[in-house]
């Protein structure tokens, strides 16, 4: 019988040395075991059961309307098939709105989900959970920017952080984040100049979307990475496009994450 070593799975530890080595992490969403299977085998470092799944599996408009039992579940299946990459969840809306709370279905998402990080989507006001999480052992990401969580509270899918009074506001929840405990923060729809500046003041590994080449790693959406969005996002690209299968495709998404010709100027915001 084959024994998983740390050596053969991402942990947090190898994240935090790729971060050091500058060695590109590349990430990626799944939401079932078949493509569980296919991105982990692509390379991937992270795998992420996104709460996205409210809108390219479910076809909602928002990801508010996905559930803790539907995360649950849909990480469940992604872990039957990831047996290389870290993998994360999306804590859902409404689902960690105090310690206790978080604690709870955090515990759910690991020992029900197979999860082995949470991803919690929040400003400086999240602090309190994130330190209750990180004192109880579990691995939390942070996720600044544009929060979809909270997008008829934002006002729409707009670039987060222009400005020079958002983006101090920005720095200083990313660094209360990480002094709180927080393992990785990913940063969405931040303009390219601000994601480097708070990459360059915080010491944990700094995933973006939407937010230029300069951060330690790179996550999209498995379906536009697929060309099966209908409006995909500036900061997407097809990469089935000019690739054989969707595993050469998976393939070329991590080669251009590793050798950082992905994101360009073209899936890039500015000030």
């Amino acid at each position: 019988m084959s024994v998983q070593t740390e050596q053969s799975r991402i942990t947090v530890t190898r994240l935090q040395e790729m971060r050091r080595s500058r060695t590109p992490i590349a990430c990626l969403t799944a939401y079932d075991a078949v493509f569980g299977r296919l991105v982990d085998e692509a390379g991937m470092d992270v795998v992420l059961v996104g709460d996205s799944l409210g809108m390219v599996v479910q076809g909602h408009e928002t990801t508010v309307p996905v559930t803790l039992e539907q995360m649950i579940y849909h990480t469940s299946l992604v872990a039957r098939g990831c047996r290389r990459a870290l993998l994360m969840a999306d804590m859902p809306f409404m689902s960690y709105t105090d310690p206790s709370q978080a604690l709870a279905n955090a515990a759910r998402l690991m020992q029900e989900g197979g999860a082995q990080m949470v991803k919690l989507e929040g400003d400086g006001g999240q602090v309190q959970v994130v330190s209750a999480l990180a004192r109880h052992g579990i691995p939390v990401c942070a996720h600044l920017g544009l929060r979809p969580q909270s997008i008829h509270k934002l006002g729409g899918y707009r670039v987060q952080g222009r400005g020079a009074h958002a983006g101090e506001r920005m720095m200083r929840d990313a660094v209360a984040l990480q002094d709180a405990g927080a393992d990785i923060l990913l940063l969405e729809c931040v303009p390219a100049v601000l994601a480097a500046e708070i990459r360059g003041i915080v010491d944990i590994p700094v995933i973006g979307i939407g937010a230029g080449s300069d951060c330690d790693g790179q996550i999209l959406v498995l379906h536009d990475v697929l060309g099966l969005t209908a409006k995909p996002p500036r900061f997407a690209r097809n990469f089935l496009q000019g690739s054989d299968d969707i595993p050469a495709a998976l393939a070329a998404y991590v080669s251009a994450v590793r050798e950082r010709r992905f994101p360009g100027p073209e899936h890039t915001f500015q000030n």
